[in-house]
């Protein structure tokens, strides 16, 4: 059977029109996972908040210089302490190295960090759509610490030191935090310099916390500098029995 012109090209536009709505139906259904997930971050992040009354941790600071990450030269060990309607307050129990950096980089971070979480700042600096802009990467899991994840873009929504460009990574189950790794879009710990970060948090309690943090910067007066952070023996006080 012999099809004329005005057939085929009938077919090529409905064919065409199948394809832009299966795109459209895709798409559609893509937007509607993604909107899920940030649900679940968001209500993980604010349940959080909620059932934290407050908690202490033993924190590790280690400094290292321009690449050499075998000898540190500079460390701190600090009891921390958490109140919710307070913030955080810090014991120094353990200090060593230099001096320099002892004031330039780690009296920085704590004080940076205690600025941080006071009452009125620290809900501008969670990882939420009300700050972020979160995009799903895909929406296939990947393990990651032993959980299944899924990997989301962040974008912030305004620049503050204490918002990160990059991945989030979420428990796919129940939207907490797993990881997050990207650039701060201000100097975070340093005189200047963006500052590229990762934070890996684990389950305390039922609850998400950081587990161990790295940063590393660069500035004019210190070169390459990278600093971690290792959380040790929480003690969570929670607002209500879970």
């Amino acid at each position: 059977m012999m099809v004329d012109n005005s057939s085929r090209r009938f077919y090529k536009i409905l064919t065409a029109a199948v394809f832009v709505l299966l795109g459209t139906i895709i798409a559609s259904a893509q937007q509607r996972y993604t909107a899920s997930v940030v649900q679940k971050i968001d209500a993980a992040v604010k349940g959080r908040s909620e059932s934290i009354a407050g908690y202490t941790v033993t924190e590790h600071y280690t400094v290292y210089r321009n690449k050499d990450e075998m000898h540190p030269v500079a460390e701190m060990t600090v009891n921390t302490s958490y109140q919710k309607n307070k913030g955080k307050s810090y014991i120094i129990v353990a200090q060593s190295g230099s001096e320099i950096i002892q004031n330039l980089v780690l009296s920085a971070i704590l004080e940076n960090e205690k600025n941080l979480n006071l009452p009125s700042v620290r809900e501008g600096a969670w990882i939420t759509s009300a700050n972020y802009i979160m995009n799903l990467n895909s929406a296939r899991t990947q393990q990651l610490n032993g959980r299944d994840c899924l990997a989301l873009s962040l974008t912030p929504r305004r620049k503050t030191p204490y918002l990160i460009e990059g991945t989030l990574w979420v428990d796919s189950k129940d939207g907490s935090i797993v990881q997050v790794q990207g650039t701060t879009p201000k100097s975070y710990l340093f005189l200047t310099g963006r500052t590229q970060v990762i934070r890996q948090y684990a389950d305390v309690n039922g609850l998400s916390q950081a587990t161990h943090f790295r940063a590393v910067s660069n500035s004019f007066l210190l070169g390459q500098t990278i600093v971690t952070i290792d959380y040790l023996n929480y003690q969570v006080h929670l607002s209500h029995p879970m």
